[in-house]
Order: structure tokens, then C-alpha cells, then sequence
């Protein structure tokens, strides 16, 4: 009885965390529908924009702020995590994918360069900003458990309002981008048929270079959003990449709208199933990961598998 009682506020906290394992999960799918491979330095360049977002929000942060001037340190946050997080990816694409490419490398070496780029960012920024590695972020400016709605019993507080409507609308950017502008035509021609966009005068490494910049933002988004309400660290990728990866794998690797539903579905099935009396809050990753394999087995393309170029 007490499992239905809170399932409404479980629903709350899948929808705060499955927002931003979408938002994680796009920027695999949008590399992969163009290059038909895993970035697996995905993960690290989300942890860049949590600590390029904390070292802003630390410095704006103290003193007293109304709404104004919260709301505009919060965007600042999300800007920040975003650039901060876009170069990092166009720089990975540059150095440890773009000279492969021109190669024509196998597959395996952009693997084996991507899980070598993940090492050495986990390791600098460990290096670099050690001494802000576990610190939270400054909450005198949000007060993020304040509650800010009460709907039918359900308490919904200011982090997760922010959490919430920042992935939506960055979501629904995406969305736009893709499917409204020249840049987002290059990108669905370039993972339909790259080299036919290549005779159709579309720039190629120009396209794949621009993808991962909008990779890199979404992933730094989420990072100043996670890290705003659970805290940030160098290896705080690991864990969320993997979930932002298998959000993407359950929507269908390549599929944007896929990838969107993945990360909400997997947060939720997160929130809601552990709680039940027979499972535990301990089991929480397994039965993510076996809701994951159980669809696969179903539907090995996800729920909405189709190519970036077809169904973005």
C-alpha cells in the first residue's frame, strides 16, 4: 500500500533523472547516426560541464539573490556546462577521431581510442580540479529542496522543476535544430548516406564536427544539472554514461525521439521497481539494465529503432 501511496512521487524522481539520461543519451545517438560508432568518451565529457558549470555557479553564487537573479545564475550554469562541454567533444573529435577517419581506421581503433580519451580526461580532471571534486554545488542561491508545487499530495521541489522543464526545452531545441535547419538537414543526409551527401556538396567533416559540438552541450546540460542536484566528481561519468547509453540502446541507437523516450522510461522504471517490497532499493541498477535486455530480446532495434537519417 505505501508502493502506491508514493508512486506519484516516484514518478517525479524517474522523470528528473530519465531527463537527464536523455539528454546524455542524444548525444550518443547523434554521433552514432552519423559515424555509426560509440563515443565512449561521451561519459567524461558530461563530467567536464559539471565542473566547468561549478567553477561559475561558485563564483556567482554567494551573497543574496530574489528569483532574478537565481534564475540567471542557474543560466549560467547551463550555458557554461554546455560550451564548456561542446568544446571538449569538438576537441575529441579533432584528435582522436577525425585522423582515424581520414584513415579509414577499423572500428576497433576508434574504440580503443575513445576508451583511451575517457581514461586521460578521468585522470586530468582528477589531476586538475581535485581539491572541487565531491564538493557540491552552492545551494544558497536555489534552496534546490524548496518545494514549488503540491499536486495531488505530490510535493515537487525547485531542482527538480529546473531539471525537468531544462531538459524539455533543450530537448525541444534539439528537436527544432534537427528537423527545421540547414545544419540539421546535413546531419540526417550525412547518417543516411554519407557519401552521397558528400556529392550533394555537403561539408562531411564539417557536419561530424558540428554534430559533436551539439553532442557536447546536451551531455554539458546534464552535467550542471546532475551535478546541481547529486553532486559531481571525475568518475561521476561511468555510472551515468552507462544508463544514458542503455537509454539510447532501448530507444534505438541512432533515433533522437528514441533516445528522449529511453531516458525517461529507464529513469522511470529506475524510480518505480526498486521500491516494491520484494525487490529493494539495492537492486536498482539490475533492474534497469534486465528491463533493458527484456525489451532487446523483444525488439532488438529499441522502441523507435530507425537511422538518425530517417527518423530523427
Amino acid at each position: 500500500m505505501n508502493w502506491l501511496q508514493n508512486l506519484p512521487d516516484y514518478l517525479v524522481l524517474g522523470l528528473t533523472r530519465g531527463s537527464m539520461y536523455a539528454l546524455v543519451a542524444l548525444g550518443y545517438t547523434l554521433v552514432y547516426g552519423v559515424l555509426q560508432l560509440i563515443n565512449f568518451a561521451h561519459s567524461e565529457v558530461f563530467m567536464a560541464g559539471a565542473f566547468g558549470s561549478y567553477l561559475v555557479v561558485s563564483q556567482l553564487a554567494p551573497g543574496e539573490h530574489g528569483f532574478l537573479g537565481a534564475s540567471m545564475i542557474v543560466l549560467a550554469g547551463l550555458l557554461t556546462g554546455a560550451i564548456v562541454s561542446a568544446l571538449i567533444a569538438w576537441t575529441l573529435e579533432l584528435v582522436a577521431y577525425k585522423p582515424l577517419r581520414q584513415r579509414g581506421a577499423p572500428k576497433l581503433a576508434f574504440l580503443i581510442s575513445a576508451i583511451g580519451m575517457s581514461f586521460f580526461l578521468v585522470q586530468l580532471f582528477g589531476k586538475l580540479f581535485n581539491r572541487f571534486s565531491g564538493n557540491p554545488f552552492p545551494e544558497n542561491y536555489l534552496d534546490k529542496n524548496a518545494p514549488v508545487l503540491e499536486l495531488g499530495g505530490v510535493t515537487v521541489t525547485r531542482i527538480q522543476v529546473i531539471i525537468i522543464v531544462a531538459a524539455l526545452l533543450t530537448m525541444i531545441l534539439l528537436d527544432r535544430i534537427v528537423n527545421g535547419t540547414k545544419l540539421g538537414r546535413s546531419i540526417r543526409a550525412v547518417a543516411e548516406d554519407a557519401p552521397t551527401a558528400a556529392l550533394m556538396g555537403i561539408n562531411i567533416d564539417r557536419t561530424i564536427s558540428r554534430t559533436f559540438l551539439i553532442g557536447g552541450a546536451l551531455a554539458g546540460v546534464a552535467g550542471f544539472l546532475f551535478g546541481q542536484a547529486f553532486g559531481f566528481g571525475n568518475t561521476m561519468g561511468f555510472d551515468q554514461g552507462v544508463k544514458a547509453f542503455a537509454a539510447a540502446v532501448l530507444g534505438g541507437i541512432g533515433n533522437l525521439r528514441g533516445a528522449m523516450m529511453g531516458g525517461l522510461l529507464l529513469g522511470i522504471v529506475e524510480a518505480i521497481v526498486p521500491p516494491l517490497p520484494f525487490i529493494g532499493i539495492e537492486w536498482t541498477d539490475v533492474v534497469a539494465f534486465v528491463v533493458l535486455v527484456a525489451i532487446l530480446v523483444f525488439r532488438p532495434t529499441g522502441l523507435l529503432g530507425e537511422k538518425l537519417g530517417r527518423a530523427a
